[in-house]
């Protein structure tokens, strides 16, 4: 079996870390996608990352990070015969990805108008912190920026510490992930009927999408959300509890889970304590509860907790560190980082989080070294060698 979108090629016109997370999905999912990147320079990810060597050598983690499976080929496109060769990429391409300010490829005479009368049925997605109009659309925009101003840093964090960023990139994740998700449906009706589209996905209204619970409680209820920090605006006790050794996640959202955690702790009487035996009750008491469960949990470890918990019906997890997480039997059972190699030595990359029963969602070959592939598209293009060479010397690849 192949995977779905085998057969697919996607141009990859994006920088940093939204499109190329984006067109990592697309990758993961079977597309060919071949990066376009700024001859001598490329994606400004090849720079960044927490080891200097691989930056030194344009191959930086955070590169490595989302660009596995993809295929290397620099353009400067603003050049007349860069524009030309972009142009005979998009004829035999079926999607385009950039992540350029909305008049960029305008500018370039490479955005979708252009593009579609060559290739009627391209699937054209730009993906910008604001969106292609409104007062906003102009600003440049960065995942901190987009966190600020969409509200998710108000409501993370507590009373003491909020408004506090995410601790990773999220409104760059959520928006590629909405960008990788249009595109999937676009090429859907693309193939039935042949006619591509633009797709316009906005960074700030991925993010405000993704808070349904949140903004919905506004919108329909006129409640507007506080930082809470480790707690659960819907239940209580439902957060992260102190045990006798390490931190505790428990979700006791149900009455039926909050009585068996009582049991479990020795504490019947809370059960019945007209504080505590309702929803509402508990949600209103809510410091009161979380005081009696963490004298209750003070007895063992967050890991004997975790195991006794979870076998009874009580949602329970420890707070792990990221090598924690990555190094669990878990992880390791569903082979979710792999080891790939490279000409700069191995890659560890992950796959996607989902997997499927025919085949799996996983990158074939490394990060690409920066112009990897250039010459050979250029000869499949129908570029002879000593144009190769001389467009080589002009800088236009």
């Amino acid at each position: 079996m192949t995977l779905p979108l085998a057969g697919i090629r996607v141009l990859d016109v994006t920088n940093v870390l939204a499109g190329p997370f984006c067109s990592y999905q697309l990758v993961l999912l079977g597309a060919e996608v071949i990066k376009i990147e700024q001859p001598g320079r490329g994606d400004l990810a090849r720079l960044l990352g927490a080891d200097p060597a691989l930056a030194a050598k344009l191959m930086g983690a955070s590169f490595v990070a989302v660009n596995a499976g993809k295929q290397s080929v620099t353009l400067n496109l603003k050049t007349p015969e860069g524009k030309e060769i972009f142009k005979r990429f998009a004829k035999i391409s079926h999607a385009v990805v950039e992540n350029f300010r909305p008049d960029t490829m305008k500018k370039l005479q490479l955005d979708y108008p252009v593009l579609s009368q060559i290739n009627p049925g391209i699937v054209y997605c730009s993906l910008s912190g604001f969106g292609k109009d409104g007062p906003l659309a102009m600003r440049p925009a960065y995942d901190q920026i987009i966190q600020g101003m969409s509200g998710i840093m108000s409501v993370t964090g507590d009373e003491q510490t909020a408004p506090l960023r995410a601790g990773y990139p999220v409104c760059d994740t959520v928006g590629g992930l909405t960008a990788a998700l249009a595109i999937c449906a676009a090429l859907v009706r693309a193939g039935a009927t042949g006619q591509g589209c633009m797709i316009d996905v906005s960074m700030l209204e991925s993010a405000l999408a993704s808070m349904g619970w949140v903004v919905s409680n506004y919108l329909n209820a006129g409640v507007a959300p506080v930082p809470m920090g480790n707690e659960n605006f819907t239940a209580a006790p439902s957060g992260t509890f102190q045990t006798a050794d390490g931190l505790l996640n428990i979700a006791a959202n149900e009455t039926h889970q909050f009585e068996r955690l009582c049991d479990l702790l020795g504490r019947p009487r809370l059960k019945r304590d007209p504080r505590f035996n309702d929803r509402e009750l508990r949600k209103r008491n809510r410091a009161a509860v979380n005081r009696e469960v963490e004298q209750g949990l003070a007895s063992r470890t967050a890991a004997e907790w975790e195991v006794l918990l979870t076998q009874e019906g009580v949602p329970a997890g420890r707070v792990l560190s990221v090598p924690e997480i990555l190094s669990h039997p878990h992880l390791a059972g569903r082979h979710f980082v792999l080891s790939l190699d490279c000409p700069t030595g191995k890659q560890s990359v992950t796959r996607g989080g989902f997997t499927f029963s025919v085949d799996r969602p996983v990158p074939l070959t490394p990060a690409p070294t920066l112009s990897e592939h250039t010459e050979t598209w250029l000869r499949k293009l129908g570029y002879a060698p000593n144009k190769i060479h001389d467009l080589r010397k002009e800088g236009v690849i």
